[in-house]
């Protein structure tokens, strides 16, 4: 209980923006976010922030569900968990009972308040002397908090299930990823196959001009505009944008190069490759915009809903958005899934045949307040869900995610985190999660939406790119 640091709200802000994991009280259209942090975050992001390639989990050791076996002498053990995924605070509730009921350990699932910021409420705790056993966060906040709250699990058992999914930091795991989530072009193939009266084969699509061919046949068969693009600054800024960083090598590491140069001066936008092959298909898929008569003026409900009702072909988005889809009345049985955000014309780049996906929530346990026992109980908790075939089955089927241990085959119940999970196993995604500062998404995603307005060109976005990085201390 003693010796731990107050934390103050001094130095960078750290975002993570790769994917729009869903914050404390937020929906999964805003952008999960960090309060100030410590100026030992930028140390820790320097340090290492390590994905490694995500064909790697396809081949790591893996043990089946149902090997888990309580642990008697922790029984009567009581454990917190603060949970920063709002959407699943029910189902965490019913894990919790579910675990309870097999180890006889209590876990009390506190939920973040509506527009609560994750970090900020974490390192409030850990202000006030009550931070709880394990705390559910997003990546940047782990590398923040990392060093001097975070358990080291790096001897975990489960760790090699879920090697390509991991997040170092000095060559440490202090984080189990919680779920992963895909993006790329989300696709609808029945309205695909109706319109071309033919059987669509989505893999056909690898490359800049196979992309350009399709969307031609698409509009002069009737579907004039199979394209959705939504304006929000967080899709733009975020997801979209995100691809110049994520594809350098598909590498978190080679994502902070890319940023690192362009802070330097040494790289310009202009000059860089994935850059201009990113502009190439953002103008290609707004001539396509079902929204380019007020592309700024799309309502993200209508979005959703000209994908699940067949309107458009693709929509820019990754696997978070099913829930919203089928709220517009998409078929849970459907033919959706993804097709990369392809990137030039290069049939063998990794960009134009595998989607990006990455841990989006990482769960910590406290190192600082908490006792060897409770300490010991929030290990078994992380071990029952990567064990156990309750633990595996709530994870996938109640919280609805994409687990990061391959040992868990639970099919997700929908059909985007099918086809991501599908990905995964046969060693066709990255894991890059490019972390930048905070305001990224909303500064750079402001530029995004002026120049799909219309109201900038080219030139005009790589400028602002470029200011925006080399203007970072």
């Amino acid at each position: 209980m003693k010796g731990f640091k107050k934390i103050t709200a001094l130095g960078m802000v750290l975002s993570m923006t790769a994917a729009m994991a869903t914050g404390c009280g937020s929906s999964s259209q805003t952008a999960a976010s960090t309060d100030d942090t410590a100026a030992s975050a930028v140390a820790a992001s320097a340090a290492s922030t390590v994905a490694t390639d995500s064909a790697s989990a396809a081949t790591s050791g893996a043990s089946a569900a149902g090997t888990f076996t309580a642990d008697e002498s922790l029984k009567g053990q009581s454990i917190s968990f603060l949970n920063s995924k709002g959407e699943i605070q029910e189902a965490l509730e019913t894990m919790a009972a579910d675990f309870e009921k097999e180890t006889g350990i209590t876990v009390e699932i506190q939920a973040c308040g509506t527009g609560e910021v994750p970090y900020t409420k974490i390192t409030s705790a850990y202000n006030a002397g009550n931070a709880p056993t394990m705390a559910m966060l997003d990546t940047t906040d782990i590398i923040a908090l990392a060093k001097d709250y975070a358990l080291d699990l790096s001897n975990e058992t489960w760790t090699k299930e879920c090697s390509g999914y991991l997040t170092k930091v000095d060559d440490k795991v202090y984080s189990f990823p919680f779920c992963i989530e895909g993006r790329g072009l989300i696709y609808n193939k029945d309205a695909i196959d109706k319109t071309l009266g033919t059987d669509w084969d989505p893999s056909s699509v690898n490359s800049y001009d196979s992309l350009k061919a399709l969307l031609e046949q698409l509009s002069a068969a009737g579907m004039e505009t199979p394209v959705v693009i939504s304006h929000e600054d967080w899709s733009l800024g975020a997801h979209q944008l995100g691809y110049i960083y994520d594809t350098y090598d598909g590498t978190t590491a080679g994502a902070k190069k890319v940023m690192s140069q362009l802070k330097s001066g040494e790289l310009k936008p202009a000059d860089y490759e994935r850059f201009n092959e990113f502009m190439d298909t953002m103008d290609l898929l707004l001539k396509y915009n079902i929204n380019k008569d007020d592309p700024n003026g799309s309502l993200y409900d209508q979005d959703a809903m000209y994908v699940a009702e067949g309107d458009a072909a693709f929509w820019a988005n990754g696997c978070w958005a099913w829930q919203d889809m089928k709220n517009a009345g998409a078929d849970p049985d459907g033919k959706y899934g993804f097709i990369p955000f392809v990137l030039g014309n290069d049939t063998s780049d990794f960009a134009n045949t595998s989607m990006q996906a990455s841990p989006t929530k990482q769960v910590m346990i406290d190192n600082k307040l908490a006792t060897p026992e409770q300490q010991a109980a929030a290990k078994e908790f992380l071990n029952w869900i990567v064990y156990s075939t309750t633990g595996q089955t709530d994870l996938v089927t109640g919280c609805a995610v994409i687990p990061a241990c391959t040992n868990n085959t639970v099919a997700p119940a929908d059909p985007l985190g099918k086809d991501i999970q599908a990905k995964m196993a046969a060693g066709k995604t990255y894991s890059s999660s490019f972390v930048a500062p905070s305001d990224h998404w909303s500064v750079m995603g402001a530029a995004m939406q002026k120049y799909i307005g219309g109201e900038s060109t080219k030139d005009d976005l790589a400028k602002a790119l470029s200011d925006y990085w080399t203007a970072q201390k």
